[in-house]
């Protein structure tokens, strides 16, 4: 736990590092899925092919604040989109996590990699077996976040300075990581923005209306982004973290540690490779359950940015618990359940058995953070953000997934998405193409 009652570790409290992954769609002008390759240099390491070939992703640098880190993703997005739109045959970005009409498996087409990299492809074969391509064309955004040295070597040092430094910070990130994982649902609840779906998602006829099933996110709800089976870890440090991944592999549960669609992961540095997180420890937390943003210009505010940063300080102030599986499994069930539209019905699990309505629940928890704040002297920026998300629960219709729903209901789903302000973007000048 960070130990706050040290000057030093208040003085560094908000010392942070964070870097985002934002996938997206490739698509035509009249909204359908984009059929030519990836128009970007294979060795770019900004924008990648996440699942499927028309599927780019952009993969922002480390940044001190969240607000330096979105103003990275908007310019690699702008000079993105102004690619696109030159090209012969031009093409836009499908800005929402949900992909549009889907006329058959050919609309996702697996990325190809070639020689010593065609391993990506046979992974991605295994993940189109094992979970439809359909789903593979969902988006989103990971935000990645690590406590600043400062803050680490702060509270080792007010945890005594026994032992090793990079022990200490494994076991404040594996704790975290527990209690990140129990409060999913609230970041569920709050970032979701995603109500309608083309029917095709689901393997029906599309490109006419949209579909409302009543979720806020269908990429989160029980139809979305899982493994087929719960996962349960040990969180005691990061060698049992890691080991816990290893063995869903050796079941053959998952093909790799990148295939666990689980909320919260621990990551290494480097490359997220079997023994890596074991052997040079754990660099930061990702978060994965943030939908596109299609009001924010390249589908993330920084203002949730901050908020989760904000999260992760009050978790990570928490005394160390147990995370039995139980606990775990529920985490789970609330996660999916804060992806339904309506929060007064939708019900989260606490671990006494109690279940609370979770627009409830999220009240309640945003008072708490509210409090946690009042002796910290946070950064405006902070404090701006926890306003942000209490807006979103006070204010009828304030929610992203509410103003979607109002946005796209009764119109035609293509080009009411493509009329949403982070899609209608307007792109950079040639000067500025990638």
């Amino acid at each position: 736990m960070l130990h706050l009652e040290s000057k030093a570790v208040r003085d560094a409290l908000w010392s942070a590092r964070f870097g985002l992954e934002r996938e997206a769609l490739r698509v035509t002008p009249e909204g359908r899925m984009a059929r030519t390759p990836h128009p970007f240099p294979a060795d770019d390491p900004r924008i990648v092919r996440d699942f499927c070939e028309n599927q780019p992703e952009i993969n922002t640098g480390v940044h001190d604040t969240p607000a330096a880190a979105v103003a990275e993703l908007e310019s690699i997005d702008a000079a993105l989109r102004a690619t696109l739109a030159a090209r012969p045959a031009p093409e836009r970005l499908w800005l929402y996590s949900n992909p549009p009409p889907l006329a058959d498996g050919d609309d996702v087409p697996i990325a190809r990699f070639d020689g010593p990299r065609a391993g990506k492809t046979a992974y991605r074969e295994h993940l189109a077996a094992r979970y439809g391509r359909r789903k593979m064309a969902f988006c989103g955004v990971h935000v990645n976040v690590s406590f600043g040295p400062s803050l680490l070597a702060a509270d080792f040092a007010a945890a005594g300075g026994a032992g090793d430094l990079r022990r200490h910070a494994d076991a404040l990130y594996c704790e975290l990581a527990a209690r990140a994982a129990e409060a999913a649902w609230l970041l569920v609840a709050l970032m979701s923005a995603s109500p309608v779906a083309d029917a095709s998602l689901l393997g029906g006829g599309g490109g006419g209306g949209g579909l409302f099933a009543g979720f806020s996110s269908f990429r989160c709800s029980e139809l979305g982004y899982w493994n087929d089976f719960v996962p349960v870890f040990d969180y005691t440090d990061a060698p049992s973290w890691a080991r816990s991944v290893a063995r869903h592999a050796e079941a053959g549960l998952i093909a790799a540690p990148s295939e666990l669609y689980y909320p919260v992961r621990l990551k290494p540095r480097g490359p997220n490779e079997p023994g890596a997180l074991a052997e040079g420890g754990v660099d930061r937390i990702e978060l994965r359950m943030f939908d596109l943003d299609p009001f924010a210009t390249a589908g993330v505010d920084a203002r949730d940015v901050a908020f989760a940063h904000l999260l992760l300080l009050r978790l990570a102030a928490l005394p160390r618990a147990a995370h039995p599986a139980r606990a775990q499994v529920a985490a789970v069930r609330n996660a999916k359940a804060a992806a339904r539209h309506d929060l007064r019905s939708a019900t989260i699990l606490h671990p006494d058995g109690r279940a609370e309505p979770v627009r409830d629940a999220a009240r309640r928890a945003l008072d708490g953070l509210a409090a946690f704040l009042s002796p910290l002297a946070p950064p405006p920026a902070v404090a701006d953000a926890l306003d942000f998300q209490r807006a979103k629960l006070e204010t009828p219709g304030a929610r992203r997934a509410e103003r979607v729903l109002a946005a796209l209901s009764g119109r035609d789903y293509p080009s009411a998405v493509l009329a949403l302000p982070a899609a209608a973007a307007v792109p950079v000048p040639e000067a500025a193409r990638v």
